[in-house]
């Protein structure tokens, strides 16, 4: 994953997380008041209740005005202008609080005006817990006259009680908060563990690259040599490190080029390619492998020339890498042919073969990076499985497509779509 993915992923990752908070943050602060509003409703309208019956039981009449007062968050007073029975109150109070269901603990407390005193109070639990004595502090009022006061001490874990969906989906979300955030941590960290893993490939390919320099021009100057010459064991050892070298070269030439197109500020040096003529070039010099092994390579170019914008080198590695596999993934007498075709404004780059083939579900991962298609009987393909991925990149650096066409023990064939 590049830098700039990984950029992007925190920036909006953080918007998403701040964004999450403030609505998740909004829409509780909103629950809480509207819970807190129609509680308050439901409280003054059982109490509005309560005064009605009080008057009723003794015969008189209520103040048209400032019946009821909120006095605070979770405290209200009630001006009945008459004689108050504290027992009757409460049995008013706990059954019009249940009728409304107000399961919420509260505590009232009745005025005396000839003591100037609260006379009577008591904590009413609407649950199965005792009963507790009245709060010592409950204030008195010198605008009113007769009056009772209710307050609701556990009234805010009341409402909280009331918003347990609220509550789940805040948790959830929450959740979701953390777990993102411990995602890209595990990004980051990720994304830590293959940067090394890559600066420690890069390094040991490109240490390597000495000594295999060293190697080639040391087997150089013994395949010179006379001596070499005439030893026919001597010189068959000779053409063994000089093989071997150059397989060892080729294989680090591929991880480089690896590393070279993963790099975030990797650029194609494109130019004008005539494509007849610089396939034909490949083709000659990958032809002698096949022939080694009792095979063909088959060219069959456009019958006019034409020219395409491209990456020469990687151009050239490109198709390097699909004829090499056409050649390793063979049994015997490995036969390719490598064809050219212009269809609906694209040119179609083609390279077929009659090798082992590649079932369905494997080709869904033939792209992936160090991904090896298994070959059954066939032991000596060696490589890194970075082959195809390089191909991949290359093309979609370009604006290229890749498609392949393959069935098991009759061959593929891979088809490049380039825009002429």
């Amino acid at each position: 994953m590049s830098n700039s993915t990984i950029r992007r992923i925190l920036v909006l990752g953080g918007l998403a997380i701040v964004g999450i908070i403030f609505i998740q943050s909004y829409l509780f602060y909103k629950t809480w008041n509207q819970k807190q509003q129609e509680l308050n409703q439901t409280i003054n309208i059982a109490l509005r209740k309560v005064a009605t019956q009080i008057a009723n039981y003794n015969g008189a009449k209520l103040p048209k005005q400032n019946l009821i007062q909120r006095r605070a968050s979770n405290f209200y007073s009630v001006n009945i202008n008459t004689a108050i029975d504290a027992n009757v109150l409460e049995e008013y109070l706990t059954q019009t609080f249940n009728e409304y269901s107000i399961n919420s603990d509260f505590e009232y407390g009745v005025y005396d005006c000839a003591t100037d005193d609260m006379v009577y109070g008591s904590y009413c639990s609407m649950g199965d817990e005792d009963r507790k004595s009245a709060s010592t502090t409950l204030p008195k009022f010198d605008d009113l006259i007769y009056y009772f006061v209710v307050s609701f001490p556990n009234q805010e874990g009341y409402v909280m009680s009331t918003m347990k969906q609220t509550i789940w989906f805040s948790l959830i979300a929450l959740l979701s908060v953390l777990f993102f955030i411990y995602a890209i941590y595990v990004i980051l960290r990720q994304k830590q563990l293959t940067d090394l893993q890559k600066d420690f490939i890069n390094n040991m390919t490109h240490e390597f690259k000495t000594p295999i320099s060293s190697i080639k021009i040391a087997s150089e100057f013994l395949a010179r040599n006379e001596h070499i010459k005439d030893d026919n064991k001597m010189k068959q050892y000779t053409q063994i490190i000089r093989d071997q070298n150059e397989r060892l070269n080729n294989q680090v030439e591929k991880v480089l080029n690896i590393a070279r197109v993963e790099v975030d500020n990797f650029k194609l040096n494109k130019e004008e390619i005539k494509l007849n003529e610089f396939i034909q070039k490949i083709i000659q010099q990958e032809k002698i492998q096949f022939e080694k092994l009792d095979g063909a390579l088959v060219f069959k170019p456009l019958p006019n020339e034409t020219t395409i914008h491209a990456d020469s080198l990687h151009f050239a590695n490109v198709i390097s890498n699909m004829l090499d596999n056409a050649r390793k993934y063979t049994t015997t007498n490995p036969q390719a042919t490598v064809s050219l075709e212009i269809n609906n404004k694209m040119i179609n780059l083609s390279i077929s073969d009659n090798g082992i083939g590649i079932s369905k579900e494997e080709q869904k991962k033939l792209f992936n990076k160090f991904y090896r298609v298994p070959t059954g009987n066939v032991h000596n393909v060696k490589g890194f499985g970075l082959g195809l991925f390089y191909v991949q990149n290359i093309c979609t650096s370009h604006g290229w497509s890749i498609t392949v066409q393959s069935e098991q023990e009759k061959g593929s064939r891979f088809t490049l779509q380039i825009p002429n």
